[in-house]
C-alpha cells in the first residue's frame, strides 16, 4: 500500500488549494457502487425512445409503425442546428408512436417512438469504424461526433459536435477531461474511468485533435485515488504524457461544475455571461469522450451509457450500461426492488436531480443516475420554510460568488428585473445554498422559478416585439399600397385631364379652322347687285 500511495503521489499532480473555486460544501458520499464492476442491463420487453434527448430542437421521427429496425440505426432526424439524431438501442419492430411522458420535472410528454426488441441485436453498419484518426480533418470528425447522437453526458446533454467547432477568434489552449464525480451516490464516472481508460483517453486525444488544443488535464478528486492512477497508467501507455495530465484536486461539491472546475485547475474565471471558449479552454465528460472514441474508431451511434442505480431502497445496488429507451423500473427490478409504488426515484443525483412522480419512462441520454430513496428518507429531508435570518451561510457555499437570499427574494416577489441584476442566470442550481440553509428555504425551487418566468417574460417580449414589428409592416404595407393607388389615380386623372384638354385644344383647334374658313368664305362672297328704281 505504501509503495501504491508513493508512486501516485509521484505521478499524479496535486492541484494547490489557492486555485480552489469559492464556496462550495462537504458533502456525505454514499457511494455504495463504488467498488461495484459494471454489469450490462438486459433487454426490457420495450424500449421508448422520446424524440427529443438533449438540449435545442427535438428530432423528427424517421420511422413509422411496423417498420423494423437495427441496433445504431438512425430513427430519428435532426431538426435546425442545435440537434443531434436519436438511433434505436437494438432490433426490433415499431410498434406505435405516440406521447409519452419523459424525465422532466414539469412531468411533460413528447412523441415517442415505441420498440419491441426482437432479441436478435442487428446491427446497422452504415458508420464505419475511422481509426486513424489524425489522418482525418476536424470538419470530418465533428461530422461524425454529429451523426453518431453524441450529447454532452455530464449532465447538460447539450450536442457535443458544436461544443467542437473550431472558433477563428477564440482558439482552444487547454482541454479539460472532467472527471469529477461531486454528487453523493453517483458513482458511474469513476467504473467508467477503472474499465474503459484508454478508450477515454483516445477520446481525449480525438477532442483535442479536432480543436488543435496543444494540452489536456484529467482532472480527478482524491477521494478516487484509483482512477486517477488507472487514467496516469494509460496516458503513458499510449505515451501522450507529455501533453496530457491527471490532476488529483481536494474533494468538495460541486467542483464538478464546469467554470467552478476551470477556475480550480487554471486559475482563470470565466466572466458572468461568457463561456470558457473564450478564455481559451474547452471541457469534456470522461463518459462523453468514451462515446466519441467509440464512434470514431468503432463506428459505434451512442445508443447507451453506464448509470449507477442505487438508493437506500434497493437491496443491490450497481453500476449498469443500460441501453437509452430502457424503462426506469425495468432497470430498479434489476437491482432487487419489487414495486416502484412505495420510493421515490431521483433522476440524476441528490443535490441536482428530480424526483420522478410517475415512473413509466425510460433511460434517456441524460439519465446518469437512477436513486430508489425510501419515502421515509426523503420526507425526513424536508422541513417547513422558515423566514430568512441573514446568516449568509448561503453566500458562504455558493461557488458563483451569488447572493442567494436576496436572489430568492426577488423571485419569490417577481421583482425579476432585480433578480437579473444579482445575476440570476450564473446560478448553477448546485443546491449548496439549499443545503446549508437553517431556514430550510428551497432556494433552488425559487431560482428555477425565476428562470422560467424571465424565460417566459422574455418570449412574450420577443413576441410583442415580432408583432410590434408585423403590425408596423403591415401599416407600411397598406400605407405604401394606399400611396400607390393614389399615385396612381393622380397619374391617371392627370391623362385624363390631359386627354380632355388636348380633346379640347383640338375642338378649339377645329373651331378656329372652321371660323377661319368660315370668314374667308364669307369675305369671297360678291356683293349683292343693286335693284333699279322704278
Amino acid at each position: 500500500m505504501f509503495n501504491l500511495l508513493h508512486t501516485i503521489k509521484h505521478a499524479l499532480h496535486l492541484t494547490p488549494q489557492s486555485h480552489a473555486f469559492r464556496g462550495g460544501v462537504h458533502l456525505s458520499e454514499f457511494k455504495r457502487t463504488a467498488t461495484k464492476a459494471s454489469e450490462q442491463c438486459p433487454m426490457p420487453r420495450v424500449l421508448m425512445y422520446p424524440v427529443k434527448q438533449h438540449i435545442g430542437q427535438a428530432c423528427e421521427p424517421l420511422v413509422k409503425v411496423g417498420d423494423r429496425v437495427l441496433r445504431g440505426q438512425k430513427i430519428g432526424k435532426s431538426q435546425g442546428y442545435v440537434s443531434v439524431p436519436i438511433h434505436a438501442s437494438t432490433s426490433g419492430i415499431v410498434t406505435k408512436i405516440e406521447n409519452h411522458i419523459i424525465p422532466h420535472p414539469s412531468g411533460m410528454g413528447l412523441p415517442t417512438i415505441f420498440v419491441e426488441p426482437d432479441g436478435l441485436d442487428e446491427v446497422d453498419e452504415s458508420l464505419i469504424p475511422l481509426p486513424n484518426y489524425r489522418s482525418l480533418s476536424p470538419v470530418e470528425l465533428r461530422e461524425r461526433v454529429r451523426i453518431a447522437g453524441i450529447a454532452g453526458l455530464g449532465g447538460a446533454v447539450f450536442p457535443t459536435f458544436i461544443k467542437l467547432l473550431k472558433d477563428k477568434l477564440h482558439s482552444i489552449e487547454t482541454v479539460i477531461l472532467n472527471g469529477i464525480e461531486c454528487e453523493p451516490w453517483l458513482t458511474n464516472d469513476h467504473q467508467l474511468m477503472l474499465e474503459k481508460s484508454h478508450q477515454i483517453i483516445t477520446g481525449l486525444d480525438i477532442v483535442m485533435h479536432m480543436v488543435g488544443a496543444q494540452s489536456a488535464i484529467v482532472a480527478i478528486e482524491d477521494n478516487t485515488m484509483d482512477a486517477a492512477f488507472v487514467m496516469q497508467n494509460a496516458v503513458e501507455d499510449m505515451k501522450l504524457s507529455q501533453v496530457i495530465k491527471v490532476e488529483v484536486l481536494p474533494t468538495i461539491y460541486p467542483q464538478g461544475g464546469e467554470k467552478q472546475l476551470i477556475q480550480a485547475l487554471t486559475g482563470k474565471e470565466v466572466p458572468a455571461g461568457r463561456l470558457p471558449i473564450h478564455i481559451g479552454v474547452l471541457s469534456t465528460n470522461v463518459g462523453t469522450a468514451k462515446a466519441i472514441h467509440d464512434a470514431v474508431c468503432l463506428g459505434e451511434a451512442m445508443t447507451e451509457r453506464l448509470v449507477t442505480v442505487s438508493g437506500d431502497a434497493l437491496p443491490s445496488p450497481k453500476n449498469m450500461f443500460v441501453r437509452f429507451g430502457t424503462p426506469v423500473c425495468f432497470v430498479l427490478e434489476q437491482c432487487g426492488l419489487d414495486s416502484c409504488d412505495d420510493v421515490n426515484i431521483i433522476h440524476g443525483g441528490p443535490m441536482m436531480g428530480e424526483i420522478l412522480r410517475p415512473t413509466d419512462i425510460p433511460v434517456v441520454k441524460a439519465s446518469n443516475g437512477l436513486l430508489a430513496m425510501k419515502k421515509a428518507t426523503v420526507m425526513a429531508s424536508h422541513h417547513e420554510e422558515e423566514p430568512c435570518i441573514r446568516c449568509g451561510d448561503c453566500s458562504d457555499a455558493c461557488p458563483a460568488g451569488l447572493m442567494p437570499n436576496l436572489l430568492a427574494m426577488h423571485c419569490k416577489e417577481e421583482q425579476f428585473e432585480r433578480a437579473e441584476n444579482y445575476q440570476l442566470f450564473d446560478c448553477i442550481e448546485c443546491g449548496a445554498c439549499s443545503y446549508v440553509c437553517p431556514s430550510h428555504i428551497p432556494l433552488v425551487h425559487y431560482f428555477r422559478f425565476g428562470k422560467g418566468q424571465v424565460a417566459k417574460i422574455r418570449r412574450e417580449k420577443v413576441f410583442a416585439e415580432e408583432s410590434r414589428q408585423r403590425s408596423e409592416s403591415r401599416d407600411l404595407r397598406l400605407r405604401k399600397e394606399q400611396e400607390e393607388k393614389e399615385e396612381k389615380r393622380r397619374i391617371a386623372q392627370e391623362k385624363k385631364e390631359a386627354r380632355a384638354a388636348a380633346l379640347a385644344a383640338q375642338a378649339a383647334a377645329a373651331t378656329d379652322v372652321a371660323d377661319e374658313a368660315l370668314t374667308e368664305t364669307v369675305s369671297e362672297k360678291p356683293a349683292p347687285t343693286p335693284k333699279a328704281e322704278s
